[in-house]
């Protein structure tokens, strides 16, 4: 029996020291593999999108407003140029127009349709140049004074739905002034009463992409 447990001794201690040298041969370099690891952090995108944007491309990220609660955002590489920390939206159409070469922004303005007659919104439109982006962003009640004319701003900056919006309808849209096909940058949620997400107004519309640096 004695010898029996001087084995057992012996294997077991054969097996530590085994363990040990393995261990100190292959495995030395796993703590350092850890804390690589843990150092290792997902890539943040610019505007926290999906995805990266190629070279000379710009990230953006538009969502409208959540009902007559939330205002609308816009965001444009990782900058935040509208929404209600900037305190510069409003209820109705939110637009930003923004230099396509240099992703500068131009100018933005909030403007209540509810209210208002769209005499301001297109005297603020009309002037911008051809070639300019335009970011579009909805809140709350959008359409009930649109006219045809201004309407037709939207359209030829590339919009296959402005011409449609509607009450309380959400929208979010991103165009070339003077563009001449329609834009792929665009989504429409129309107010429904039975599909509704919320009390009276459709659910948040969320778009975010890639838009090409103008080149000289």
């Amino acid at each position: 029996m004695r010898t029996a447990g001087v084995i057992r001794f012996v294997l077991v201690l054969f097996t530590l020291v085994v363990t040990w040298l393995f261990s100190r041969t292959y495995l030395r370099d796993w703590p350092r593999s850890f804390r690589n690891l843990a150092d290792l952090k997902p890539a943040k995108n610019k505007c926290g999108n999906i995805r990266s944007c190629a070279k000379h491309h710009f990230a953006f990220k538009i969502i409208s407003g959540a009902a007559n609660v939330i205002g609308p955002s816009m965001c444009l590489e990782d900058k935040m140029i509208m929404g209600n920390v900037q305190n510069n939206v409003g209820r109705g159409i939110n637009i930003a127009f923004i230099n396509g070469a240099n992703s500068e922004v131009l100018k933005c303005g909030s403007f209540n349709l509810y209210a208002e007659d769209p005499t301001e919104l297109i005297e603020f439109v009309k002037p911008v140049p051809a070639g300019t982006v335009v970011m579009i962003a909805t809140y709350d009640e959008p359409a009930s004074k649109l006219t045809d004319e201004a309407r037709k701003y939207f359209t030829d900056m590339g919009s296959a739905f402005g011409k449609n919006i509607s009450f309380r309808d959400n929208w979010v849209f991103l165009g070339v002034v003077g563009m001449n096909i329609t834009s792929p940058y665009e989504k429409w949620i129309k107010n429904d009463a039975y599909a509704n997400k919320y009390d009276g107004w459709p659910e948040v519309v969320e778009m975010e992409g890639c838009i090409p640096r103008k080149m000289k």
